[in-house]
């Protein structure tokens, strides 16, 4: 089955604990729940994109275990291809994520089998990079097996998009074979190697970055929207305003709305940014990462209140 876009990511049963307060280094605090939510960042990007109506095939592997079957039965049934993914004998990703009553989170990973998308993985599926028109990653993965999916990627003249989350360095092998870049300003920061204090060094941090081949970089902050920064101009989308709930699948579901909207119509960026606002918008509104995101048609029918 060709598919228009390619995730090669990871997936990770998430374990989403409700408490007042996330605790501080050395506190204890009461949570009020904990819910078990299929996640990770590519699969959620990809879950994101099939909800959006867009033929998605996913690329990574799970455990054989029953957070596994559950990882797969969620991805299949909100339309993502699964044909592809793998089970190893090791345990299925696992992410650990507090949300207080703010919707503020912090998110702990364990890889699990992520780890186990390797190289030799990605060679059996080549086809799959040569019949994709847009090939999307993020870092939870092996950081050589997200280097060498870029080269692929670029060999075949595929448009790749990176959200480089987890935070970590890159070298300018990998840098040099992204298309659009979507950091948050700590991921920006990290990666151009400059510390980002306001919207000088925002700006100076994406130009770096330009300037290493990198043709769009989209930055999100959080509440205050995204920065649209290229060669010829920058700009910013300020977010909508709802009632935030949860924050977790904030950015997957913005990267995926975008890229369905990109998909759809490459030249025109501020369509595909609102897009992605609306999807993500929608998504804060509800508790978990998967179970919160959109279908097209509630995005269709999105209003500012």
């Amino acid at each position: 089955m060709k598919s228009q876009i390619l995730v090669v990511g990871s997936m990770n049963m998430d374990f989403l604990v409700n408490t007042d307060e996330i605790p501080k280094i050395g506190e204890t605090v009461l949570g009020n729940k904990l819910t078990q939510i299929p996640g990770g960042k590519g699969a959620n990007q990809a879950v994101a994109m099939a909800k959006l109506q867009n033929s998605v095939t996913f690329l990574g592997k799970v455990g054989n275990d029953h957070y596994g079957d559950s990882l797969l039965n969620s991805m299949k049934s909100s339309g993502v291809n699964i044909e592809y993914i793998e089970r190893e004998n090791t345990s299925t990703g696992i992410a650990v994520i507090n949300v207080d009553k703010e919707g503020n989170n912090n998110i702990i990973v364990i890889p699990g089998a992520n780890k186990s998308v390797d190289v030799e993985y990605l060679r059996r599926n080549y086809s799959l990079f040569e019949q994709s028109e847009i090939v999307l990653f993020q870092l939870e993965i092996p950081i050589e097996t997200v280097k060498e999916a870029l080269r692929i990627s670029k060999e075949l003249g595929k448009t790749t998009i990176l959200n480089p989350a987890p935070a970590m360095d890159l070298d300018d092998r990998i840098i040099q074979n992204i298309d659009i870049l979507i950091p948050n300003e700590h991921e920006l920061g990290r990666i151009a190697k400059i510390e980002i204090v306001d919207h000088d060094s925002l700006l100076k941090a994406a130009n770096v970055l330009l300037g290493k081949g990198i043709k769009q970089i989209i930055v999100t902050l959080g509440s205050k929207g995204v920065l649209y920064v290229d060669s010829f101009k920058h700009e910013y989308f300020p977010a909508y305003k709802v009632n935030v709930v949860d924050t977790t699948a904030a950015g997957d579901s913005f990267i995926g709305g975008f890229t369905s909207g990109y998909l759809k119509n490459p030249d025109n960026i501020k369509k595909a940014i609102d897009l992605g606002q609306k999807t993500a918008a929608l998504s804060i509104q509800k508790m978990g990462a998967q179970s919160s995101l959109p279908t097209l048609e509630e995005v269709e029918n999105f209003k500012i209140k």
